[in-house]
């Protein structure tokens, strides 16, 4: 039994008087309609209508059920009417996870010009550079950085990628001197984001080489801003994305290292649930995070 059209049949039936006039109605025919009612009545175990060759009433468990069942059907339908705004506009509140870094130095200067296009809609914008779980948690998307995006039923959507580079003050270098090999970080402060998936071991590859070198220093961070400041003050040297610290290298106030060796890149993704039913407030948050990052100089190849 399909139980939400035999629920429909039975409303039809009682509110018209009609057996016939309700399978009209419907377009259904008549046998289909006495089958709903009597698959109905054998679900419930009590008889919903007493119907004669001249007459249809509902016993005293049908009018009580039919209260319900109208409330019922009258709940969904209002339920239904309620999306219709998501569906086609962008509209309600957009929940997103995103790592603080990436959105401050690339995207929060312009999530106010983003909004004003939009008036119904509103941003609930979660910063952490920790991992969330979106569908746990209840955010609509999330912006994920990762050197390696593990399997997952969510929807993966690449946004840009950001190579990294070994990198400090000029006067930390002319202190303690310029690594000339990946091994000799072992005797330099290495300055850590500890959110990374490999905080202590830094990874370097030129031509067929590949290596791994375990790092240490006085200072570990959640926060890659955090370790920016740390290099302008000459504390100690980081592998960082590039990104975040283009304009000290150009402006000198950073120098780069071992330029000869090629590190690991930290991938952008934009995570969400599904690909089936992507709302409007969705499709149009995706639409402006693809412009943003390919206005920039983050390739998403």
């Amino acid at each position: 039994m399909d139980r939400f059209t035999a629920l429909n049949v039975f409303r039809h039936v009682a509110e018209l008087k009609s057996f016939a006039e309700a399978g009209r109605r419907m377009g259904l025919s008549p046998p289909a309609v006495s089958k709903n009612i009597g698959e109905l009545e054998t679900h419930l175990g009590v008889r919903l209508i007493n119907r004669t060759t001249r007459r249809v009433a509902l016993t005293e468990a049908g009018g009580l059920y039919l209260d319900h069942v109208i409330r019922v059907l009258d709940g969904l339908e209002e339920a239904e009417r309620a999306l219709g705004p998501l569906q086609d506009a962008p509209s309600g509140v957009l929940r997103v996870a995103a790592p603080m870094t990436v959105t401050l130095t690339r995207l929060s200067a312009a999530l106010p010009g983003f909004l004003s296009q939009y008036p119904d809609l509103a941003l609930d914008l979660h910063l952490d550079d920790r991992r969330v779980d979106i569908v746990r948690d209840g955010y609509d998307i999330a912006i994920r950085g990762s050197d390696h995006l593990e399997d997952s039923s969510l929807i993966a959507r690449k946004l840009a990628s950001m190579p990294h580079v070994l990198c400090a003050a000029p006067a930390y270098f002319e202190a303690q001197g310029r690594p000339e090999a990946p091994e000799d970080l072992g005797r330099h402060n290495c300055i850590q984001f500890s959110l990374s998936g490999h905080p202590g071991t830094w990874e370097f590859r030129k031509g067929d080489r590949q290596m791994r070198i375990s790092v240490d220093g006085r200072y570990k961070v959640t926060s890659s801003l955090a370790v920016r400041d740390a290099l302008r003050a000459g504390f100690g040297l980081s592998l960082i994305p590039r990104p975040y610290v283009q304009e000290d290298l150009e402006k000198g106030l950073l120098e780069t290292a071992l330029d000869d060796w090629s590190t690991v890149e930290t991938h952008l993704y934009a995570i969400y649930p599904s690909r089936r039913f992507v709302v409007p407030k969705l499709r149009v948050f995706l639409d402006f995070l693809i412009e943003e990052f390919n206005q920039g100089h983050l390739p998403a190849d």
